[in-house]
């Protein structure tokens, strides 16, 4: 399914609405970089994806604010492909997708300067443990936002 994703809404597979006069893809990177704001990411933050999919929010918003970003995912396809597309748009030195269940994650507590998740929590089997995971990671005082289509 990865591949007619990647088709169907490029790198980001997610929804934004569209606004007169803006484009599919402005649209999305709108959305992105709007989130990024209510997570106060910032150059140099340490920050989270949870669900990253193929890792195009994590290599935008990274872009834009100049953050350090993990992304996870539990689909080793969609790491091998994230990661082949960061290596080429030069930017793998900021964004790492990495195999995990953000349920289990595979991070000290306490490690990240924010977190969000776009569309993907919403389709964790326990909703109470991978919230709890998110809280765990989180430096405190740090903010975790998201948004989901369900």
């Amino acid at each position: 399914a990865t591949e007619f994703y990647e088709w169907g809404w490029g790198t980001s597979f997610h929804f934004a609405d569209r606004r007169q006069g803006e484009s599919f893809q402005q649209s999305i990177l709108r959305h992105e970089y709007f989130l990024a704001g209510r997570v106060n990411i910032s150059k140099g933050a340490k920050i989270l994806d949870c669900g990253c999919g193929i890792g195009g929010p994590a290599r935008n918003i990274a872009r834009f604010t100049g953050a350090d970003i993990k992304a996870v995912t539990i689909n080793q396809f969609q790491v091998n492909r994230g990661n082949a597309i960061s290596v080429r748009e030069h930017i793998r030195d900021q964004v790492e997708l990495i195999k995990a269940d953000f349920m289990e994650l595979p991070f000290e507590d306490a490690s990240f300067d924010g977190v969000y998740a776009i569309e993907s929590t919403c389709h964790a089997p326990d909703r109470t443990k991978v919230y709890k995971e998110i809280l765990r990671v989180l430096k405190p005082g740090a903010v975790f936002a998201c948004y989901e289509w369900c």
